[in-house]
């Protein structure tokens, strides 16, 4: 027993260590961002959609602010190339270049996300159940063990859902699972296994999510 005990502290020791240096090393190849660029980008193309700060008050669109920009980069560049679609995105996207794209992503990120709210009490409990635990019988994973346990998200590749719009967040979820957002093979294959009310459960309470 002692012996497995070292093992897993030890373990535990390398995972911190792996992890330390693994954010030391992103931190030095974060690309640089002209923030003063990024801020009149995006009040200029950005803002009217998404709200001044990146805190969107239209629920079909999707709150920016604080959102990891490696991932805010990936989807614009998307959009760009036609990965993933959206008439208005598109059209936007077409006219930025690379550092546009990193620019506005890197400095809206640095704006702080408004807090939402749940809305159905009914259907948050559910939510709550699936984005924790997942749907075992039918091998739907939580949520949150991509996009952690207060919806923080991780940086790169998974993104901040805390206290996003649930209009928008079951918009995507139904896109993925009707098959009309193409750019991401995971989340494809875990809304397939969803059903509507599900899919609206799961975007209530990652509304209130903090």
């Amino acid at each position: 027993m002692k012996l497995i005990a070292t093992f897993t502290v030890a373990a535990a020791l390398a995972t911190a260590v792996f992890s330390s240096f693994a954010n030391e090393a992103a931190a030095v190849a974060a690309p640089k961002a002209d923030l003063a660029k990024g801020e009149a980008s995006f009040t200029a193309i950005c803002a009217a959609c998404h709200a001044p700060d990146g805190n969107s008050l239209i629920p079909e669109n999707p709150k920016l602010a604080q959102q990891h920009p490696q991932y805010i980069v990936k989807q614009l560049t998307e959009f760009k190339a036609g990965k993933r679609e959206n008439a208005v995105m598109n059209g936007m996207a077409a006219a930025l270049s690379d550092d546009d794209m990193k620019n506005i992503a890197y400095w809206v990120t640095t704006k702080k996300a408004t807090p939402g709210a749940a809305q159905d009490k009914e259907l948050v409990l559910l939510g709550e159940k699936i984005y924790r635990g997942g749907i075992a019988d039918r091998q739907v994973p939580a949520c949150a063990g991509c996009h952690s346990p207060n919806g923080a998200g991780i940086p790169a590749q998974y993104p901040r859902l805390s206290g996003q719009h649930a209009t928008y967040a079951a918009a995507q979820l139904t896109a993925f699972r009707d098959g009309v957002r193409k750019n991401n093979v995971v989340m494809t294959g875990v809304a397939a296994k969803l059903n509507d009310r599900e899919i609206k459960a799961v975007s209530d309470y990652v509304a209130g999510l903090h």
